[in-house]
């Protein structure tokens, strides 16, 4: 009885340590469109000696400090709503605007699995 519940109790642990870190896992990128949306998106994660936490670019006082299983979550959420708002999608070429909405850059869509990415991840 003993080793059968150490075992189970085990188990136990295992798959709550897996499922934890599946939720945990960010969403999949593109590489090449998300590199070029990331230097104009203003959320950025700074490491801390506490851990990370999401800071603005455009507002000193921004910091958000969300615990470790929603932390990719959360930084997804404010670069979405921010791509909604700052990206537009024109004949496959993506254009992304700053706040004014001027456009500051122009990214011609290489493939089909570019342009489902910015479907998926961004909305738009």
């Amino acid at each position: 009885m003993k080793k059968s519940l150490f075992t189970l109790l085990a188990i136990g642990f295992l798959l709550f340590g897996i499922s934890a870190f599946i939720q945990s896992k960010p969403t999949d990128k593109n590489t090449r469109i998300y590199t070029i949306v990331k230097t104009y998106s203003p959320y950025y994660m700074e490491k801390r000696f506490g851990g990370l936490q999401i800071r603005s670019k455009a507002d000193e006082n921004f910091k958000e400090k969300p615990d470790n299983m929603e932390l990719f979550h959360r930084f997804e959420s404010l670069e979405k709503t921010w791509g909604q708002t700052h990206l537009r999608l024109k004949n496959n070429t993506l254009m992304i605007l700053d706040d004014q909405g001027i456009q500051q850059k122009n990214v011609p869509l290489e493939t089909e699995d570019e342009a489902h990415f910015i479907h998926r991840y961004y909305g738009i």
